[in-house]
């Protein structure tokens, strides 16, 4: 059965959400439905859906004028979306090994650092790539509500992640400490694993560089 063709509006919100995940649209940017018209090579109608859309996904935020712009990365975004993946993954974690289950989630968290390692020359792939990785960690919950939680702030973790890549954050090195905590989940070693994680992915040693960065915008 043939693959069922998405809609302008599908496409246009697609090349839209993209370009604003990917900071081509970075946070505080004026669009226009003339602005992106022209530059999708669309007529105003599906633009005008895929907005809605992104607005009703507050990735778009209108003013008293009905001016739009891409919703800004404030302090407290940051401060707030750290902590929780912080919440939910530090939980995550610990009941990996709780539960016995530290090999068997090496392998699969495995699975996500090779393709990021693959992505690696392409910043947006790899932080693509690393959500996934995040998402194997709570996918421990086996619970449908925290996992739509948890993905409704993906879009919101990807923007803030592509800040902490421009701000400091290595993507290799990252990558080879992903590989050492594998190595320490098959050792069954919880401390030097989560030790790991918290340091590369957790709130530590990234906010002030990214603030400083959102202040000098």
């Amino acid at each position: 059965m043939a693959e069922k063709r998405k809609s302008l509006a599908d496409q246009a919100y697609e090349i839209i959400k993209n370009n604003i995940m990917n900071l081509t649209y970075p946070p505080g940017m004026p669009l226009t439905e003339a602005l992106l018209t022209e530059e999708l090579g669309m007529s105003r109608n599906p633009v005008r859906t895929a907005l809605k859309m992104l607005q009703s996904e507050g990735l778009i935020v209108t003013d008293y004028y009905k001016s739009m712009t891409v919703k800004e990365i404030t302090d407290k975004d940051i401060n707030e979306l750290y902590q929780l993946r912080e919440l939910l993954e530090g939980s995550a974690f610990k009941l990996i090994f709780e539960g016995g289950k530290a090999e068997e989630y090496s392998y699969r968290i495995e699975e996500k650092v090779v393709h990021m390692c693959a992505v690696a020359s392409d910043v947006y792939k790899w932080e693509l790539a690393d959500t996934q990785m995040h998402l194997e960690i709570v996918s421990i919950f086996n619970n449908d509500r925290i996992t739509k939680f948890y993905e409704s702030n993906l879009s919101e973790l990807v923007r803030v992640g592509m800040y902490s890549l421009k701000n400091g954050m290595r993507i290799v090195p990252t990558n080879e400490n992903l590989k050492k905590m594998i190595k320490y989940m098959r050792k069954n070693d919880y401390e030097r694993a989560f030790a790991i994680l918290k340091k590369d992915h957790f709130m530590q040693g990234k906010d002030s560089a990214m603030k400083e960065e959102l202040k000098n915008e």
